[in-house]
């Protein structure tokens, strides 16, 4: 079974298809829809935050190109709606003419916002508002907020609304380097760009409108819940503890014993096969996980179909044998936490070798394996890396980035940052394995497993009349709980852990009935 993933598209690519599709429509049809479309989620935003439409008030800050006019043309359609729309000009003189006209014959208000800091009281007083519509830059701006913009959105108080993007963050890396836009909810126009997966805590909640683009091959895709469900793998009518896949791992040490039951535990929850221990964390393993068969190294584990291979096993040299060992066999393998740091100081064990291979790095571990800072552009720091060593890397984040050798590259906007807690990496390691060892592609492995683990991590923070039914199908994050709400605690690795098996059994209940 096929299934659609969402893409996200770059400015290049959104503006090629804007080419074409205005040599199938008349002059100023593209913007109109783009308009309409933000018209139309103001006026429910207005309707759910204040119980009303009509006299309710919005203020647009409006940039020059058609972002402005994006905004001038969706305050006239509001403006003909009963709301006192005004609209703060940053740029009067390259203000989009014909969306300027439309917002002055609905009977908009028009202020110049002036060049000077701090902006006239005159305008700080427009900011009174209901909601503001950010229409300053769109999808050609770079670099963070002018000053007197920036002062503006500092003197906002109403929840903002951003046109296409939040002004001030970069479209195609999600980099914020100074003042920007941060959005309650950002309305993107014909296609999702690499902002809306890369910076979601400044876009907020994302809502597409479509325009009638035809797109090409997205820069890079998130997988669907309604995928993932279908594809997680379960036990057949034919199956047995060996045929659904054995997942060896190798971690833990005396130092770090939870480790060995974290990273187990993962693998463990993800599917019904069979799970090998090797180290010498077997007590606290077995203690936790009985069903768990225990050896004391990797050579003496019997019959795998993956390994997994770092989280709290040390960088001795006992340790760099064992990882040579485990890189030695034609498996797939996940190299995580020391591992990572072994493969850092001594990367041969890595040349020549075929077999899939998945790197876990958190930014301070990719700069250890490159020499180098990740870097605002954490798409592109990803696929070098995946490209030279020829492996998959996932880029840990809230945003996490999975890149295939081949350039391919899935993203997971995590709905939430509860997932930052210390073994967390380990259950995630545990998970890739386990879905490698049922023989699922490195990369799809890798994107699926940060799926279910973040959403066991939203789960596991949420109150339980949230975390029963968790909005896996709608939105950007696709998080079991809202970020924001006061209901939600922090976790630690065990109730991750704990709320694994009902994320994916979540990510289930999406797919296809006749799966």
């Amino acid at each position: 079974m096929a299934f659609a993933r969402r893409g996200y598209y770059t400015a290049d690519q959104v503006r090629a298809a804007e080419a074409e599709l205005f040599t199938r429509v008349a002059d100023g049809v593209p913007m109109r829809r783009a308009a309409h479309g933000l018209a139309t989620v103001v006026a429910r935003e207005l309707a759910e935050r204040t119980g009303g439409v009509a006299g309710r008030r919005v203020t647009l800050l409006v940039g020059s190109g058609d972002n402005g006019g994006d905004a001038l043309w969706a305050g006239a359609a509001l403006r003909r709606r009963g709301v006192a729309v005004t609209a703060l000009l940053l740029q009067p003189k390259r203000a989009h003419a014909a969306g300027l006209a439309a917002l002055r014959r609905a009977g908009g208000r028009v202020l110049n916002a002036g060049c000077a800091v701090p902006p006239h009281p005159a305008s700080i007083a427009a900011l009174d508002a209901d909601l503001v519509l950010d229409g300053i830059v769109g999808i050609s701006g770079r670099g963070s907020l002018r000053p007197v913009a920036a002062a503006l959105v500092a003197a906002v108080r109403a929840p903002i609304i951003a046109a296409d993007l939040p002004s001030g963050v970069d479209p195609e890396t999600g980099a914020a380097d100074g003042p920007a836009v941060r959005a309650a909810v950002t309305v993107a126009f014909g296609a999702r760009k690499p902002v809306h997966a890369l910076a979601v805590p400044h876009c907020g909640r994302i809502e597409l409108v479509e325009i009638g683009l035809r797109l090409p091959e997205p820069e890079f895709a998130a997988l669907e819940p309604a995928e993932i469900g279908a594809r997680w793998p379960v036990p057949g009518a034919g199956d047995d503890k060996y045929s659904q896949g054995a997942t060896g791992v190798a971690a833990g040490s005396a130092r770090y014993p939870g480790a060995a039951v974290l990273c187990v535990g993962g693998a463990v929850a993800a599917t019904s096969g069979l799970v090998r221990y090797a180290g010498t964390g077997a007590d606290a393993v077995l203690a936790r996980f009985p069903e768990v068969v225990a050896t004391a190294d990797p050579a003496s584990a019997g019959r795998v179909q993956s390994w997994v291979i770092g989280p709290g096993a040390g960088t001795d040299a006992a340790a760099a044998e064992r990882l040579r060992t485990v890189l030695g066999t034609d498996l797939p393998v996940v190299v995580d936490a020391d591992a990572l740091t072994i493969l850092a100081a001594d990367p041969a064990p890595l040349r020549g070798r075929a077999a899939p291979t998945v790197l876990t790095p958190h930014a301070g571990e990719f700069a250890r394996l490159t020499g180098h800072p990740v870097g605002a552009d954490r798409v592109a720091a990803a696929r070098d890396l995946a490209r030279s060593w020829n492996v998959t890397v996932l880029l840990k984040g809230r945003a996490t980035i999975v890149a295939a050798p081949d350039g391919a590259v899935l993203v997971n906007e995590a709905g939430g940052s509860w997932a930052a807690t210390a073994g967390a990496g380990d259950i995630l390691a545990g998970v890739i394995g386990a879905l490698l060892a049922a023989g699922h592609d490195p990369a799809w492995a890798a994107a699926a497993a940060a799926r279910a683990h973040s959403l066991a991590a939203n789960l596991a923070a949420a109150p339980p009349g949230i975390a029963a039914a968790p909005p896996v199908s709608a939105g950007t994050a696709f998080s079991a709980a809202p970020t924001t709400t006061p209901a939600t605690a922090p976790i630690s690795a065990t109730p991750l852990l704990e709320h694994l098996r009902p994320a994916i059994a979540t990510l289930r209940a999406t797919a296809p009935a006749d799966r």
